[in-house]
């Protein structure tokens, strides 16, 4: 299966004034997806040629990277405010309400964007959201210091590599395959994001009040090997939700949407219709 047409992009201005790029492809009820820490619109290509028979997908350029703005000083928050711009966004104009999908940082985002507006119909987040113990998450100060360093020497590539090596604890197999990834490239190009995103991640801890808010159908999506961090408590999360299921993908980890595809993309849009 392959695109038939190229995606359009479209820019939106975010509460704050950054301004906001998503691209749009495919065919079907909106989606917009939201990745993670390094990353661009770019991380979802594996899943898109099963997403986009069944849905227009909407994939945003998170602040700071691809086609999107930045502000002079980084506020987690802020985040929050662009994710829910795009969702506004894309039900003004579809007319329908919209499901939304997040990965990691990118989940995280996508949880407090679903308190922020009334356009989400279902939420998709893969070992994303606000940690019990956001501590356990935390990059160590020692090594955030070596990142910080490398990254001020311009070696951007090895803070990458030791992020995903020390923090995420991705696997020699899965890291070597990663970084042959067309979207490496992007990732080595947002490596400045990793540590600021860190202590916004850092900075908010799961509050069961705040999660009440969040009514819609909810799945959270977890690799069945990932390291407990990764998992970040979500039996502890689903329980905070109103209306919340699980699915663990058995033998996977972090990059699951890279390493199996069309099953990643399976379990979503089963959930979603």
């Amino acid at each position: 299966m392959t695109r038939t047409e190229e995606p359009t992009i479209t820019r939106v201005v975010s509460r704050d004034g950054t301004e906001i790029a998503y691209w749009t492809s495919g065919d079907g009820p909106p989606l917009v997806l939201v990745h993670g820490t390094t990353a661009d619109h770019t991380r979802w290509a594996p899943v898109l040629q099963y997403l986009e028979p069944h849905a227009t997908v909407h994939a945003m350029d998170r602040r700071g990277r691809g086609g999107s703005g930045d502000a002079a000083e980084y506020d987690g928050v802020r985040e929050f405010g662009d994710v829910a711009a795009v969702v506004d966004d894309v039900a003004d104009t579809s007319g329908a309400a919209v499901d939304l999908l997040g990965h990691s940082f990118g989940g995280f985002c996508a949880f407090g964007a679903a308190t922020l507006t009334s356009n989400i119909r279902k939420l998709v987040l893969y070992e994303g959201w606000p940690a019990p113990n956001p501590e356990a998450l935390a990059i160590p100060p020692a090594v955030q210091e070596r990142m910080d360093a490398l990254l001020a020497e311009g070696e951007r590539e090895r803070a990458l590599e030791v992020f995903f090596r020390d923090i995420v604890r991705m696997p020699d197999h899965e890291f070597e395959r990663y970084r042959a990834l067309p979207a490496w490239q992007a990732r080595i190009a947002a490596a400045h994001t990793i540590t600021r995103e860190d202590r916004g991640h850092g900075e908010r801890r799961l509050d069961p009040e705040e999660a009440k808010k969040i009514t819609v159908p909810v799945l959270l999506m977890v690799g069945g090997d990932s390291p407990p961090a990764m998992q970040a408590d979500y039996e502890t999360v689903a329980a905070a939700l109103p209306d919340a299921r699980v699915t663990v993908m058995d033998g996977q980890q972090h990059i699951a949407i890279d390493l199996i595809p069309e099953d990643f993309s399976q379990r979503v849009l089963t959930f979603l219709r």
